[in-house]
């Protein structure tokens, strides 16, 4: 779905991040969903490295992505992505299916993500400090073994909750920070999962959206450089 200057779905998004961290801002969780719905939606691009002092009233600690949906104005990826699904297969209506889609989003929100946030800030913003070195070992058998209870709950299934949910947005866009190392190669099934969820043309749009947003706004090398 190409992005609409004029739709009224509207995702505030970074225009420029640091390379490590571009391709992995989680604005591509809603930008995924709504390329999987085909719902058009426009972007407010701000400053990550100088957020305005007004975003601050939209999004109290000026994160991204935060939505705007004609009356409705939101923040945080899990409650954006349940309302961008509501009333379609992503979130389906029957009240069992809905309780295991809602279940498996806030598993990959609270029981995954936070263990992968704090292996990101000990390998790369604090892996010159000593107390990073001594919390690494610990932390990667922690997460190993959330990461095997995650292999044996998805079993021989192509998606969390039986068809493709938000769920699996959510819980994909977490692997792949850490898709590339001991820690999902090691596991063939969850890696596979990984594969599957990144091959949908919708995640490989809504990647390349956010890509070209960065590419468009990155800083100019000094001459000579």
């Amino acid at each position: 779905m190409p992005i609409d200057p004029d739709a009224p779905i509207e995702i505030t998004a970074f225009e420029w991040v640091p390379p490590f961290a571009q391709g992995f801002v989680r604005d591509l969780r809603p930008r995924w969903a709504c390329e999987e719905l085909g719902l058009a939606y426009r972007e407010r691009l701000i400053s990550a490295m100088d957020r305005p002092e007004w975003y601050y009233s939209d999004q109290p600690w000026g994160q991204v992505p935060y939505l705007r949906d004609g009356d409705a104005e939101m923040f945080e990826s899990g409650a954006i992505l349940m309302h961008l699904a509501e009333g379609t297969a992503l979130l389906p209506s029957d009240r069992s299916a809905r309780a295991t889609v809602m279940s498996w989003l806030f598993a990959a929100l609270n029981s995954v993500e936070p263990m992968v946030f704090e292996l990101s800030n000990v390998d790369i913003f604090s892996r010159q400090e000593e107390w990073a070195k001594l919390r690494r070992p610990s932390l990667v058998e922690a997460l190993g073994g959330r990461l095997d209870r995650l292999d044996d709950a998805l079993g021989e299934r192509d998606w969390l909750a039986g068809p493709f949910s938000i769920a699996d947005i959510a819980m994909i866009t977490v692997l792949r920070e850490i898709g590339k190392t001991d820690l999902l190669t090691a596991r063939p099934a969850l890696s596979a999962y990984l594969e599957r969820g990144i091959a949908r043309p919708a995640f490989q749009t809504a990647l390349a959206d956010q890509l070209r947003v960065f590419q468009q706004h990155a800083p100019k090398q000094p001459e000579g450089v």
